[in-house]
């Protein structure tokens, strides 16, 4: 709900060319204790007066020379960011009710006053806008920190695949049906394949591939386990023999569904020679 302290701040401007009913309203609502009215009997200086003070609630008279609250109504609507227009009109006419209402009114007040009508009538149309306002404000805050998030997690994400391809030959992603995304490094290069090392860890390994070590890393991923520096190997058609080293992880999307592996390497053989 809103706060009494704020729905009587709320800023409130009446338009109407009439003095009498200009005064009468001012009144009203500066007996109820709101503190913000402002008025004019000028039709065409609305527009500029709300986009300068961006009012909470326009107490608008339909019937007015040169400008009629139609026509106000339909110059308010050009003003920017403001989805929900502000307007209470004010007519001695039935007939004009439904026609303000469709062209953006909220709500109505019908001449002669009936004061008690007047101050409910402004007060749930206020409570209205101010709760629609601090909607519009929660849901900003709620973009903001999503875009904040969002750029913290795409560092994060530059950082980690930073350090991984120090710490690291290659970084390698494969989807839940074990076809590699992402290789980044000189795998291909390194290892003379079409793909890198696991055949990676999705399909059939070469026969160049110990397969007895692909079929305990196959079991790994079968069972969605992680697996740390898994040692495989391969002979090369000189009969000389690569040593590689492997880790990774499984990846799990929003619902907890699997949807692939994830996983860094590099090729050990001159490291243990040396």
């Amino acid at each position: 709900m809103i706060a009494r302290a704020e729905m009587l701040a709320a800023r409130i401007l009446i338009v109407d060319d009439q003095e009498v009913n200009v005064s009468l309203l001012e009144q009203t609502l500066r007996q109820a204790g709101y503190q913000n009215v402002a008025s004019t009997m000028d039709p065409e200086t609305v527009c500029a007066l709300h986009r300068s003070n961006n009012y909470d609630l326009i107490l608008l008279d339909l019937q007015m020379p040169g400008m009629d609250g139609f026509q106000v109504m339909e110059a308010l609507k050009t003003n920017g960011g403001d989805a929900c227009m502000p307007v209470l009109v004010i007519t001695a006419q039935p007939g004009h009710k439904l026609r303000a209402l469709q062209a953006g009114a909220k709500d109505f007040i019908s001449k002669p006053f009936d004061l008690v009508e007047v101050r409910t009538r402004i007060h749930n149309m206020l409570e209205v806008r101010l709760l629609y306002r601090r909607l519009e404000m929660h849901t900003r805050e709620l973009e903001a920190a999503v875009r904040e998030r969002t750029a913290e997690l795409r560092e994060s994400e530059a950082r980690y695949r930073s350090l991984t391809e120090l710490a690291s030959d290659w970084y390698w992603e494969q989807d839940a049906a074990g076809t590699f995304t992402k290789v980044s490094g000189p795998v291909l290069e390194m290892l003379g394949l079409r793909v890198d090392p696991l055949a990676a860890a999705g399909g059939g390994a070469d026969a160049s591939w110990n397969q007895a070590q692909h079929k305990e890393l196959q079991a790994a991923i079968a069972a969605r386990q992680p697996f740390l520096d898994f040692v495989f190997t391969r002979r090369k058609a000189d009969g000389t023999v690569q040593k590689f080293q492997v880790s990774g992880e499984p990846m799990f999307g929003p619902g907890c569904e699997f949807i692939g592996y994830r996983g860094i390497g590099l090729e050990i053989t001159a490291r243990e020679s040396s």
